[in-house]
């Protein structure tokens, strides 16, 4: 599958079937996401594979958003480690570079056959203390990932996009 076949056909599922992900398929995805760039490479984000029955009713708990998956990974990003830009004031890469860890994971799973749904409906200080996150680690997001349910098919939103002039200008 080409690269824009493999993004047009990757969709948020929000119901995952019982079966467990493979541990070489889920190495895989973990190691695309090692791959990832980061701000001057300096490599600030975490990834807690979330899979023990405490996790998930603890998940359960925080979120409806585990769309019964088997697998969750919760990204964070250690304060201490993500770079500062130092022309302003409060400009910092963690998020932006925990996204872009988490953006490849999410096709790389989609390439190994698994699907996955970006959530942030959390209340993210609560996750982080119900995690025992260390103190300088800031959650950014779960991804439930596995195999999707049979019955799972994309939102009504899935294939609305904007006109590509309404988004791309040139300068």
């Amino acid at each position: 599958m080409s690269f824009i076949e493999l993004a047009k056909n990757r969709y948020s599922v929000r119901k995952f079937s019982n079966r467990p992900i493979e541990k070489e398929k889920l190495d895989t995805i973990l190691a695309v996401g090692n791959l990832a760039p980061t701000a001057k490479n300096m490599q600030p984000q975490r990834i807690y594979v979330l899979q023990s029955d405490g996790a998930m009713a603890e998940l359960d708990s925080l979120t409806p958003c585990r769309y019964g998956a088997n697998t969750v990974l919760l990204f964070t990003y250690n304060v201490d480690e993500e770079w500062q830009n130092p022309f302003e004031n409060n400009i910092r890469s963690g998020v932006q570079d925990v996204s872009i860890v988490a953006t490849h994971i999410m096709l790389a799973a989609k390439e190994q056959g698994l699907d996955t749904c970006w959530c942030d409906y959390f209340p993210n200080s609560k996750l982080e203390d119900a995690f025992y996150l260390p103190k300088n680690e800031k959650a950014v997001l779960l991804m439930p990932i596995g195999y999707a349910d049979a019955s799972a098919k994309p939102s009504q939103f899935h294939n609305s996009k904007k006109d590509i002039d309404q988004i791309v200008k040139y300068l």
